[in-house]
Formats: C-alpha cells, structure tokens, sequence
C-alpha cells in the first residue's frame, strides 16, 4: 500500500544554524525514501512526557500554566522533558510530583506520538500514572514556571475537550488514547 513507509532519508548535508536553550534549527538536504532531494529546516528538541494521572475514581490532574507558543494560560494535562539519563517513566513521575505534588503508584506508557513531523524531531511518551490524592507533597516548580492543579472528573475532562476548552495535541491525545484502547482492561 504505502511502499516507502517508515523508510529513512537519506542526510545528504546537516548544518547547525540557531541553538538555544529550548531547542536548536538545522539546515538538512536530505534525499527523501522516493528519491526526491530536498532541503529542510529541522527543529530539534528534548523529547517529553505528557501525564494523564488518575485517581482510583477517576479524576484527573489537570494543570494550568502560561504557555509562550500561545501567549496564554493553557488548561492542559502535566507535562514535561525527559532530562538526559531518566526514561519516560522516572521524568512522568518526576513531572507530576514537581508540578503537582502528586506522588506516583504506578506508570504505564501508553504510547509515543509526535508533535509536528514535518519539521520537528520532538516525540511525547504519553504516560498514564495512577495515584492516591491524600499522598501529596510540597510542589517544586523550575524556576521560571508557576502550575496550578485541580482534580477534575474525567468526564468533564472530555466535555472540555469536545467544547475546545482544552485543545492541546498531547492532552486530547492522551484522554483519547486512554478511552480507546485502555478503560475497563486495567
């Protein structure tokens, strides 16, 4: 059906041309798995994790935090960088403590997607963790980012998502995932 799917290019030349302290632009000519040379500019990031934390009654972590890429405050689900050396499942249970103060029972991967292929190395483990709310702790945010938390129903959560109030791509396809492929076969 799809000859070349999921063949590599070929990186005929890679150049550094910006580095930052997010992320780094390279210029690639590559010569794409049907033959085609082309040129790209790539940006490159740390891959994340995207938390959809549950409670035994199926609330759920929800956070609220200024996001730059939309100049405002997002209501999402936690999310954060894999730090070098840590898996997805150590940063997701290190994300919800920090953030939220939630302490992890269990980390399950759901799955990996990626944000935007066509011109962004960046993937996002989508990881589904169980907790108890009465074990809490102090949150320990970065220093420049402040998250506020709520526990909300899940229900609600989808409501949000069907009404646009909540829009981002790692949430919407977390909560998604989790009612497709995983509810009632935990």
């Amino acid at each position: 059906m799809f000859k070349t799917w999921r063949r590599p290019g070929k990186i005929i030349e890679q150049k550094n041309v910006y580095s930052g302290r997010v992320y780094d632009v390279d210029q690639l000519h590559v010569q794409t798995p049907d033959g085609l040379k082309v040129e790209r500019d790539l940006i490159r990031t740390d891959p994340t994790v995207t938390i959809l934390a549950m409670t035994a009654d199926d609330q759920v972590v929800m956070t609220n935090e200024y996001r730059v890429g939309v100049n405002r405050d997002s209501v999402s689900l936690p999310a954060g960088i894999v730090n070098p050396g840590e898996t997805s499942e150590q940063a997701a249970a290190r994300e919800l403590k920090e953030e939220t103060g939630y302490i992890a029972k269990s980390v399950q991967k759901m799955t990996r997607i990626t944000s935007s292929e066509g011109f962004m190395d960046q993937f996002a483990d989508l990881m589904l963790i169980r907790f108890d709310p009465v074990d809490r702790v102090r949150q320990h945010f970065d220093k420049d980012e402040f998250v506020s938390s709520a526990l909300v129903p899940i229900d609600q959560v989808v409501d949000w998502i069907k009404t646009g109030k909540v829009n981002t791509a790692q949430s919407v396809s977390s909560v998604g995932y989790y009612l497709l492929f995983l509810k009632g076969k935990e």
